[in-house]
């Protein structure tokens, strides 16, 4: 259930506070450019039940200012750091009023969101260096890495301040491939903005594809059949699987133990492989459609059989492996307090004792809940492995379940008529790395509005350098990979 409530810029510190103490999160904060106000959608979400709450905020369009939540929600001070940069929204009395998403050579008072903002200008020199923390003391010395990286990873700037191996600070620098993907939706029919939802991050296709059909189905008030919302949790869990298993090979290949990645991609590429057939695409694109689903095969019982054996006997040799395990235990702890604080979701806050889980608080269909949400509380890479280890059981068991709700082939509701639904919209989706909230709005016409789509990495990226504190520099990626955090949903 939504609700929306319009309030003034002076009440939303209180409506907010109100809110985050009954137990409700931020999902996002959305900004909009309508023709008398600037309209600031802050989304609060919790479940279950499943309670989705909008204040709405306008603004003088002459002078966008609003209150800033940043000393109620860290999340929220992230999302109106991120506003400013992109709408030029001033976020009063913000505790860390510098840029977060424009780098230094963009140009001053250019805000690419801005309804008035046209071409891009040209990009000019740094305005100066970016103002790392510099920390001091007797043998304190930085190790600078990247942005650009060996092999196919994208960019991201990390800055290590170190006394011998022992991190001391760890700053995390992103926004080197900002795309605009929310000013790419503006005008697309909603069949033209699904293949760009598919690729906010590749690796998440059936998740953003899903949370962004979800938001367009409420916006038309579309009705999905029964099957076709089983064959889309069906894909999720699939979805899950491959990219958790490539998890578990490259973390153990990270400690050295690179025989068991080698199985592990093996199972992996026989996964991506079972998509293909499931879907016509090794990432699972196209399976999920507005108004509905579209399969072309249903995996097998023994083929999922066998691969769940592999992957039992990978984490077994993996965790009986004394190398493993101790490198494992007791690495990059991200405690329960500072998991809460940051607002982390998926895998990274249930391996830190948050039972969090979309499919649960925000289900989406009757079918394909998960039985048990795998916590555990150790905050460790170890916990991380472990969260993703029994994440896979779970998944094999709910694709199990499903197969026998789901047919093949292009399962559609009724074709939705523009203008008869609420114009608005949301989808919540407990993707593979954690909660995706995208929220849709549509003009009169049909087209695209406005689409604000929230990765969980947006979240959970501020945790890495937390969890980093006092851990060696050797252990960074292990670490990394642990959380593996996409740039490309971050970087919008």
């Amino acid at each position: 259930m939504r609700t929306v409530h319009d309030v003034h810029a002076a009440e939303l510190p209180q409506r907010a506070e109100a809110l985050l103490r009954d137990g409700h999160r931020l999902a996002l904060i959305a900004a909009h450019h309508d023709a008398d106000a600037v309209r600031l959608v802050h989304l609060f979400v919790s479940g279950p039940p499943d309670t989705r709450i909008e204040l709405h905020v306008r603004l003088d369009p002459t002078r966008p200012e609003v209150p800033s939540l940043a000393h109620l929600s860290f999340p929220a001070g992230r999302f109106e750091r991120e506003m400013r940069d992109l709408h030029g929204i001033v976020p009063l009395d913000h505790p860390q009023p510098r840029r977060l998403v424009r780098h230094f050579h963009w140009p001053r008072g250019w805000y690419p969101m801005h309804p008035d903002a046209g071409d891009p200008p040209a990009f000019g020199e740094q305005e100066g260096p970016y103002p790392f923390l510099a920390v001091t003391g007797d043998g304190v010395y930085e190790i600078p890495v990247g942005p650009v990286h060996a092999g196919l990873i994208e960019p991201g700037h990390f800055r290590f301040s170190v006394v011998g191996e022992t991190i001391l600070k760890l700053k995390a620098r992103l926004w080197f491939v900002h795309k605009g993907i929310e000013k790419l939706f503006q005008g697309r029919s909603v069949a033209a903005g699904l293949p760009l939802a598919e690729r906010i991050s590749g690796d998440t296709a059936v998740g953003h594809a899903l949370a962004y059909c979800l938001a367009v189905e409420e916006a038309t008030g579309a009705a999905v059949p029964e099957q076709a919302q089983c064959a889309r949790a069906l894909l999720l869990e699939l979805e899950r699987l491959h990219n958790h298993v490539a998890d578990l090979g490259m973390l153990c290949n990270d400690v050295g133990y690179g025989i068991l990645n080698a199985h592990a991609q093996r199972v992996r590429e026989q996964l991506l492989r079972l998509n293909s057939t499931v879907t016509g695409h090794r990432l699972l694109r196209g399976g999920v459609v507005p108004g509905g689903s579209a399969l072309r095969t249903l995996p097998g019982p023994a083929q999922l059989d066998a691969v769940g054996d592999d992957i039992r006997d990978i984490v077994r040799l993996a965790l009986g492996h004394s190398t493993v395990h101790d490198r494992f235990t007791g690495t990059a702890i991200l405690r329960t307090e500072a998991a809460r604080d940051i607002g982390c979701l998926g895998y990274v806050a249930r391996a830190s004792g948050l039972a969090q889980d979309a499919r649960i608080a925000h289900p989406f269909t009757p079918h394909g809940q998960p039985g048990h949400v795998p916590v555990h509380a150790g905050g460790d890479v170890l916990a991380r492995f472990l969260v993703r280890a029994e994440e896979i059981d779970a998944s094999l068991t709910l694709i199990r379940e499903l197969t026998d709700r789901v047919s093949t082939g292009a399962v559609l509701g009724p074709t939705a008529v523009p203008g008869e639904g609420p114009l608005s919209g949301v989808g919540l989706v407990e993707g593979w790395r954690g909660t995706i909230a995208t929220r849709v709005e549509l003009a009169a016409d049909g087209t695209l509005k406005r689409v604000k789509p929230v990765d969980p990495s947006f979240f959970n990226w501020p945790a890495l350098p937390v969890a980093l504190n006092d851990t060696i520099v050797p252990d960074f990626p292990l670490t990394n990979k642990s959380f593996n955090l996409s740039y490309a949903g971050n970087d919008l």
